[in-house]
């Protein structure tokens, strides 16, 4: 799936048309691999924001600005197709995650250096966005509270930088951390069996919810209603998201609702990861069995 031009458009709003006549609303997460690309699939040779590995190209200040651009029309686009706003993806060391990140960026110019050079790409893409789409148009962003790694970026650093965003016009800050393949650290941990594993960003989330004063949505290892509603009563955050335990059981909220609130069935084991990598749309891979096992 992508937004990268103009005759995507009309097949994205299929889905959003079926999504709005059921009574949903829904955005795009409009998301850059940089050197964490897949090739394979893109044909192209990876980017990165700094010398990292021979095989990715450096990104000079002509393609940063061209990505400014690219963002900016994806976000059009995506108004366009009907989507109810779009989400950047500053997290998990994807490439707007490696700008703010000094273990990725040790650039010299007025891209790299302090958090505030870090964050001006951001800057740059939420005001281009803001502008062409209007202030009625929800703009997100899911940045990492922590990378989690020697030299990563910092709580404080991610502070400052989402303060930095809140006053560029973002509308809320989707919480996560850790950086892709590194391990107990990662974005999505395995083995969340049990309430005290679940809510892993939560300590950092209450940080931005206490600098903040726009809304702060809380991912990673949620799977229980009771650990979801503490979040939000302890005013935590104000959301809260899900990603594999919707994957493994899409009508989870609703069999919540519906009272039977039994945690969510996802075992963590990440199988779903590997037929998204394959090309194969990501789904369960143990869903089956989850059902006979309940």
């Amino acid at each position: 799936m992508a937004i990268d031009r103009d005759d995507r458009v009309d097949t994205l709003a299929k889905m959003t048309a079926a999504v709005h006549q059921h009574g949903g609303k829904i955005f795009l997460q409009l998301a850059h691999a940089g050197i964490f690309a897949e090739v394979e699939h893109s044909r192209q040779r990876p980017v990165s924001v700094s010398e990292q590995a021979s095989e990715s190209d450096v990104l000079t200040l002509a393609a940063i600005e061209q990505l400014v651009t690219d963002f900016t029309q994806a976000a059009q686009r995506a108004q366009r197709a009907g989507f109810d706003g779009v989400e950047l993806h500053s997290g998990h060391g994807y490439l707007l995650s490696q700008f703010l990140s000094p273990a990725f960026n040790q650039r010299c110019d007025d891209y790299g250096g302090c958090i505030t050079n870090r964050a001006r790409i951001h800057l740059e893409i939420i005001r281009s966005i803001r502008n062409m789409v209007g202030e009625g148009f929800p703009l997100m962003i899911k940045m990492n509270c922590d990378d989690f790694i020697d030299n990563g970026l910092t709580t404080d650093d991610a502070l400052s930088a989402a303060k930095l965003f809140a006053e560029a016009g973002i509308d809320a800050i989707e919480i996560s951390g850790g950086i892709i393949r590194t391990g107990k650290l990662s974005p999505s941990r395995p083995g969340i069996s049990r309430a005290e594993k679940e809510a892993y960003f939560a300590a950092q989330a209450r940080r931005f919810k206490q600098v903040l004063d726009i809304p702060i949505i809380l991912v990673g290892g949620m799977r229980s209603v009771e650990v979801a509603e503490s979040i939000v009563r302890t005013e935590t955050a104000d959301y809260i998201s899900m990603s594999r335990p919707l994957i493994c059981e899409p009508d989870l909220i609703r069999r919540w609702q519906q009272g039977d609130q039994r945690k969510a069935r996802c075992l963590s084991d990440n199988l779903c990861f590997a037929p998204g990598f394959a090309g194969q749309g990501v789904h369960c891979m143990t869903r089956n069995f989850n059902k006979l096992a309940w």
